[in-house]
């Protein structure tokens, strides 16, 4: 059973693994047949082919790749600290204007179970894709 206190957990402990670059932490998060969907998969690891990972092991690999090569724009994480919930499943954006401009626009929908994270999709809003399009570009 997941509560709120576990929901409003994932929230906050994500956002705080990722701007602190915290790989244990943020995998810990995860179950272990968690899976993870974001076209960085494909501009990350280029030679899986799909930007569908699972498992807890191909989640660590993939974030530890990102953790040491995100730079720039893809290394800003403003969020307005607003998020849904609705017991199962948490969605929040970084939302592409911020107080000190554009960012790479995000929106997360993670479906929780048991306290951890069960299934991981990453949605990019137009400043993320005309990031993403070079590398997606290289890969096809």
């Amino acid at each position: 059973m997941t509560t709120d206190a576990d929901i409003r957990r994932i929230y906050e402990r994500w956002h705080e693994t990722v701007r602190g670059r915290d790989l244990d932490g943020l995998v810990a998060l995860y179950a272990e047949d968690a899976v993870l969907e974001t076209p960085l998969i494909l501009a990350t690891l280029p030679d899986l082919g799909e930007g569908v990972l699972r498992g807890r092991e191909p989640i660590r690999s993939f974030f530890a790749a990102g953790l040491r090569t995100l730079q720039g724009e893809l290394s800003r994480w403003y969020r307005t600290g607003t998020f849904y919930a609705d017991g199962r499943q948490l969605v929040w954006e970084y939302p592409r204007e911020t107080p000190h401009g554009d960012q790479v626009d995000l929106v997360e929908v993670m479906d929780i179970e048991h306290g951890l994270i069960a299934h991981h999709r990453v949605y990019w809003g137009w400043v993320g894709v005309r990031l993403l399009a070079p590398a997606l570009n290289r890969t096809a």
